[in-house]
């Protein structure tokens, strides 16, 4: 890996899963509700470890699926149920009553299920760069392709050749972000796209009583940006920010837009406060 991270690193064993678990400034005093974070497919901590360095000022979790950076094989195949219970049992362990939940790609779909599942857990919800699940409006065959093949995550060459089909632009090297990746095994890469296979939240989502944003990039080739309208005509309490020029990696690429974004929707007041000024 390419920086010293400033997160604490746990394994825990949930359900019989040994998980790999990140949690950034989790005993600091603050006024916010920590966050917790659910990757892309196949992406290790250190791939988005950028975001929650730079949330300076909330707690801030996320850990890696079965398979994945530091998390062993799973043994048997999992579902989103399953990853909606081991992740309750996490919140339960390091005491966090209720959380501002995000999730990116592959991660934004097990967001809007865990916030469905486990309301209760969920105050606010941040969906970057994802969709409803099987009824989204598919991307780009070329990137798709490219995708779905964890080649990308072994072969740097192949990484670096394919990098802006895959991810569009990004502001500075994107060396930086290959070398923060970790390859999953075979089977945890296998079981993770299995977890989701069907899978959506659309008939669920007009039920979802969370504040929502629905961060979209303009130039995703992997989930297009019809999906966030989707999205935003589904959630009923959601609004959609659009980045211009941003690729399928915009939370990075894009860092300071993303995090000035999600520092104002979080920080916003809630509708009792607002009613009351």
């Amino acid at each position: 890996m390419t920086e010293q991270l400033t997160c604490e690193f746990s394994m825990e064993v949930v359900g019989g899963r040994t998980l790999r678990v990140a949690r950034w400034r989790w005993d600091m005093e603050s006024e916010h509700l920590p966050i917790l974070f659910f990757n892309g497919i196949g992406a290790n901590i250190e791939a988005v470890a950028p975001l929650a360095e730079a949330l300076t000022d909330r707690p801030f979790m996320m850990y890696d699926m079965p398979g994945v950076g530091g998390s062993p094989d799973p043994v048997i195949p999992y579902n989103a149920f399953t990853v909606a219970w081991q992740t309750k049992e996490l919140l339960k362990r390091f005491n966090a009553e209720q959380v501002d939940l995000m999730g990116v790609s592959w991660g934004g779909g097990m967001a809007q299920h865990f916030a469905l599942q486990h309301g209760d857990f969920v105050r606010r919800l941040v969906l970057i760069a994802t969709s409803a699940g099987m009824l989204m409006v598919p991307g780009n065959p070329a990137a798709l392709t490219k995708m779905a093949n964890p080649r990308r995550y072994i072969d740097n060459d192949y990484m670096a050749k394919n990098f802006k089909t895959l991810y569009g632009g990004m502001v500075g090297e994107k060396s930086e972000h290959i070398a923060r990746l970790t390859p999953p095994s075979p089977r945890g890469y296998m079981y993770q796209l299995l977890a989701m296979l069907g899978w959506t939240s659309a008939p669920g989502l007009p039920f979802l009583k969370k504040d929502t944003l629905i961060m979209m990039g303009d130039a995703d080739q992997i989930v297009p940006l019809a999906n966030g309208h989707i999205l935003k005509t589904l959630i009923p309490n959601s609004r959609l920010e659009v980045f211009e020029g941003g690729g399928h990696l915009f939370m990075l690429s894009h860092q300071d837009q993303t995090i000035a974004t999600i520092r104002e929707f979080l920080g916003a007041p809630d509708p009792g406060e607002r009613k009351a000024a």
